[in-house]
């Protein structure tokens, strides 16, 4: 071993023969000996190789033998093939150096300990032999040097070695552990290893003084006889010299001399046991612990490198693979070091077949298996009859078609010369049967294996057509994920383009059992289209036509609910883990962005990914390829698919039932885009009622708009548009539901607002809800609505709290803290917070639970609140006198208007509006104190001014209510440009004002509420209190379902959209 690294007899190239390192062992000794050992040269080992898998065991020979034999392994070619150095040594010991009067000593010292010789070395190993149980545990042994620790050290990789010895493996530049062959952090050397040092303190005390002396020897000298016992390369916990019972003790021991033996036999013997116990199995989770331990897996590598027993070489790498297997932290300790997997690759090239498994399991890149230039050897695997001795994790043939198949699925396109040598080897007939595979991972990379050869060499085409059975990979399909599905739609389509493919997947969609019919019609349907876009086929009315027969199927649910999943996937966008997103996009066309968007997230799909160009570009094509799907489904026998889900959506299958429903809903709107075949009748009559009851009844929002995008498709249509009006009262409620959230709502509700007469009371028909007599506390000075609740407050200083859930009023609290009447209400949502203005000077904050409010601050405003509008920050409201008083919460306040008398005033987006009482109206932009006209005022009739009752700025406009005099009660206003674009011809004196998304309610005196198309500026329905009491106020609610009003005779009163 130089610096860490390994040399191995089998894998290395033989660039130099033995000679030259026995004429160089010889002629560069150093002149002072090393502190560290020196590993002999693996081309040297090479030819000299020790045993078979069973001649362990070695009998005695003469010393003529083992000089003969010495002399014939120097001459032996270290370039031989791997099975010829076998043949050639098998029963050989390996020996390590060439003189012959050592090799006899060592071979006396390994077979019988002999005590006969008088040489001082045979004295040693007479002692050691002797000695027996007293030899010194390895833990005290220094590895390096091989003497007993005399100042122990241990590096951060938890190895131990000798002060000296270790300084001076650092000082000759490496930067490593030696034997872990980690990269050191800190290469200044710690304290004494102090508890170790005494342990061998106590150890010597207990053992003869002889066996101290004799272990304080140098075990390994430089010299040609210190070759004999190699320095253990990895070093494991001390294991107790006490008996061991059973089969537990024995596997201990083997692993001991798997990792601390210095003689190869010992180690290959070792071996075979832990294979065997591995293989009886009592014992498994116990021994994959123990043999996943970094020490023991160098040791298994260390005889990858060093033996050249078949037996043994086949049992390591099994060994290996099934604990890589079990354990990724094998695969990282064999992966730390580039050459211990250069080593598992030579000996796969070199005939070990079991090797591969190995390979795959340490997944190297692709870059790197065409670097590792293996092809020949994994195509002779494929194509071998399988002979594997060991019943491993993973056959050889399945590991190398799964690493052919990733070579070739690479992004590197020069692979034509690796293809060529798949199809002229004749293992593409062999690559076929994998499609048949049990383990779907073999069958995915045995079609990408296929589908490269059929791109680079179009004739191996006939083969795999005449060879390949379609069925696994049809069922392979549905579990598959997008890539997955898209390479097996690549590869058949790849096969359709030979006249008998498509007809062959005819016959089986015709013979297949009714659960695959659905997968098999779908596959075939979609590679119609992709390779005949334009043309009427056969295949494609057979398909459409197996799939309404197996939607219609009610003896085969399961089948139903495929058929029904099919359809939806011909949508053709997936997520990344193959789920269809059909919904998800018929979701963003019904203009619920948002719930769009959190579904792509929850997906983890991004929405920008990529360049604008190239996400664009992807778009259209999907774009396209659903128009094309669609347009073949509609068309169909004239919309027979529409039955066939039609009766789906009545299934009592919820699943069957959900898929019909996105399935129908995609077809519906895609009529909308596709020209008019003559089939949107056949829609509409097949499932308008049904659409129009799921939106009716649907408690999700998401399926009431998946319904209304589905009507949506047939309101533009003039018949379509009268059966829907048929539904009118059923629909309208739905869509002010989802108008909040959906542009498509407010669509729809416009279309039907058009078509119908402004005084439908189908539109437009509110019914009285409750009414109640609050005269006790005076005037209803001010209403407002929050969710389910309605405050209002009394000239008296009331403030109450009413529940209107489920359209049933009742009062939950009633607090009088304001000495004065309750002018204005306001409310702060991101907040919860109700501000209350009063004419006692003060404005109290409450805080709004889930039943009841209370006061939690009060703002002395230093003048009587009229009006108040709130911001974060500030409040803006009207004095007695003239003005606008705008009050920071802080009590800082600045007047602003001042020569106007303002009368109400609205605040929008940092700008105030003020009506004042001389008729006019001024926007003050607050951040900047700049004031705008947006109305002049003037005098009219002798004198008497035309206030400006009530102000409402909604979508652009600005309301303004004042008298009728002129015949025009509120005019519209620009908010841009102060133009006036139009007004509402009410005769009535208006004194408040409410508008919605769609009406304009208008609070006038007598008791009279007038309520006004806001799109067509035209009355539609009149209200009536029942009493001569003026409308003060008035709120709608925040589903614009419910208006409340408060009377000068303290009536409280609500009606609701009906």
């Amino acid at each position: 071993m130089s610096n860490g690294q390994y040399n191995n007899p089998i894998w290395a190239e033989a660039e130099e023969g033995s000679n030259e390192f026995y004429s160089s062992s010889s002629s560069t000794k150093s002149k002072s000996p090393r502190i560290y050992p020196q590993r002999v040269s693996a081309r040297a080992f090479s030819n000299q190789r020790s045993t078979t898998a069973t001649g362990l065991k070695q009998s005695p020979q003469s010393k003529s033998d083992y000089e003969s034999q010495a002399s014939d392994n120097i001459s032996t070619d270290t370039s031989s093939e791997f099975e010829h150095v076998v043949k050639e040594n098998n029963g050989k010991v390996a020996l390590f150096k060439p003189k012959e009067t050592q090799l006899q000593k060592q071979k006396q010292l390994i077979s019988t300990q002999s005590s006969c010789s008088k040489d001082s070395l045979m004295d040693d190993s007479e002692n050691l032999a002797s000695a027996g149980k007293h030899t010194p545990p390895k833990d005290f042994v220094c590895p390096i040097t091989s003497n007993l620790f005399v100042d122990p050290v241990t590096l951060e990789t938890g190895q131990t070695y000798e002060r000296k010895a270790i300084q001076e493996w650092l000082e000759r530049g490496n930067s490593t552990c030696p034997i872990t062959r980690q990269k050191l952090q800190n290469t200044q050397l710690p304290k004494t290893n102090y508890v170790l040092k005494r342990l061998i303190a106590t150890w010597r005390e207990q053992i003869p003084a002889s066996t101290q002396i004799l272990t304080e020897k140098p075990l390994l000298k430089n010299d040609s006889s210190s070759n004999l016992i190699k320095p253990s390369t990895s070093p494991t916990s001390v294991i107790s010299q006490a008996s061991i019972d059973g089969t537990f003790g024995e596997l201990r021991l083997a692993i001991t001399n798997l990792c601390m033996s210095e003689i190869l036999v010992e180690s290959e013997t070792a071996i075979l046991s832990i294979e065997r116990f591995w293989q009886e199995g009592n014992m498994e989770s116990e021994i994959q612990s123990m043999l996943s331990k970094p020490a023991v897996v160098n040791g298994f590598v260390e005889i990858l490198f060093n033996s050249v027993d078949p037996r043994v070489l086949s049992s390591t790498v099994f060994l290996l693979s099934e604990l890589g297997y079990k354990d990724k932290n094998v695969i990282q300790t064999l992966t730390r070091v580039d050459s211990d997997v250069e080593c598992i690759v030579a000996l796969f090239k070199n005939g070990l077949t079991e090797a591969v498994v190995l390979i795959y399991l340490l997944r190297p890149s692709t870059m790197s298996l065409i670097e590792m230039d293996m092809i020949d050897s994994l195509l002779t695997v494929i194509q071998k009859k399988e002979e594997d001795t060991f019943e491993m994790c993973l056959r050889s043939k399945t590991a190398s078609i799964l690493l052919l198949g990733q070579i070739l699925g690479g992004e590197d396109t020069n692979v034509s010369s690796i293809v060529q040598s798949v199809v002229s080897s004749k293992a593409i007939e062999v690559v076929v049967r994998s499609l048949e595979a049990d383990w779907s991972e073999e069958r995915f990379a045995a079609v990408g294996i296929l589908l490269r050869c059929m791109k680079e060499n179009g004739k191996c085409r006939n083969v795999i057509a005449d060879k390949a059975e379609l069925a696994p990979i049809l069922e392979s399909f549905v579990g598959a994920s997008d890539g997955e599905r898209f390479m097996i739609v690549q590869f058949l389509s790849d096969l359709v383009k030979l006249n008998s493919t498509m007809h062959t997947l005819l016959v089986y969609l015709q013979m297949a059992l009714q659960e695959q019919v659905p997968v098999v019609a779908g596959l075939l349907l979609q590679l119609d289209l992709l390779t005949e876009p334009r043309k009427m086929s056969m295949y494609r009315e057979e398909a459409i036509d197996a799939l309404i027969s197996c939607l219609r199927n009610s003896n085969f649910p399961g089948a139903q609910i495929t058929a029904a999943g099919t359809i939806v996937s011909f949508q053709g966008r997936f997520s990344a883990s193959g789920k269809p997103l059909a919904r998800v996009f018929l979701l963003k066309r019904a203009g619920l962005d948002k719930d769009y968007k959190n579904i792509m997230r929850k997906e983890k799909l991004g929405l920008t990914d990529g360049k604008p160009e190239e996400n664009m570009e992807e778009e259209n094509v999907a774009d396209e390829w659903e128009r094309r799907m669609a347009f073949v489904l509609v068309s169909h026998e004239f919309g027979l698919l529409f039955e066939a889900l039609a009766e789906g959506l009545r299934s009592r299958y919820a699943e069957l039932s959900s898929a019909c429903f996105v399935s129908a809903t995609w077809l519906a709107h895609m009529l909308t885009i596709l020209p008019d075949t003559g089939v949107r009748g056949a829609a509409r009559v097949c499932l308008l009622k049904q659409f129009v009851s799921i939106f009716k009844s649907a408690k999700d929002p998401e399926d009431k708009a998946l319904a209304m995008l589905a009507l949506s498709s047939f309101i533009h249509d003039p018949e379509g548009l009268r059966d829907l009006t048929l539904h009118m009262k059923d629909i309208l409620k739905g869509l002010r539901e989802l108008k909040k959230y959906s542009s498509l709502a407010l669509e729809m509700l416009k279309i039907f607002s058009e078509a119908q007469d402004p005084g439908s009371k189908d539109m437009w028909n509110h019914k009285d809800l409750f009414q109640v007599d609050c005269s006790g506390n005076g005037e209803v000075l001010s209403i407002i609505c929050y969710k389910d609740k309605i405050f209002s407050g009394h000239s008296d200083g009331s403030l109450k709290v009413w529940s209107h859930k489920e359209g049933r009023f009742h009062l939950i609290q009633e607090t009088q803290e304001h000495s004065k009447g309750v002018s204005s209400l306001q409310i702060i949502q991101s907040g919860e917070r109700l501000y209350s203005g009063s004419l006692d000077k003060t404005t109290r904050v409450w805080a709004v639970g889930q039943e009841l409010i209370h006061c939690i601050q009060v703002h002395d405003m230093k003048d009587q609140v009229h009006s108040m509008v709130v911001a974060n920050s500030i409040s803006c409201f009207i004095p007695h006198g003239p003005g606008v008083k705008v009050h920071a919460w802080s009590g800082e306040s600045k007047l602003l208007n001042s020569n106007k008398n303002v009368k109400c005033m609205e605040l929008v987006q940092g700008k105030l509006y003020c009506g004042c009482n001389d008729g006019s109206i001024q926007e003050i932009d607050l951040a900047t104190g700049t004031m705008s006209t947006v109305q002049t005022g003037s005098r009219k009739l002798i004198g008497k001014t035309s206030p400006i009752y009530a102000l409402q700025v909604c979508d652009g406009m600005i309301y303004s209510a004042s008298s009728s005099l002129d015949g025009a009660a509120v005019k519209l206003w620009s908010a841009s440009d102060f133009s006036l674009v139009g007004s509402l011809t009410s005769t009535l004196e208006v004194r408040t004002m409410a508008v919605s998304s769609e009406l304009v309610y208008l609070g006038c005196k007598m008791g009279t509420v007038e309520i006004w198309c806001k799109e067509k500026h035209t009355r539609v329905e009149t209200l009536h209190t029942g009493t001569n009491g003026k409308v003060i106020c008035m709120s709608v609610d925040e589903d614009e379902e419910v208006l409340v009003i408060g009377t000068s005779d303290g009536r409280i009163q609500a009606w609701g959209q009906s």
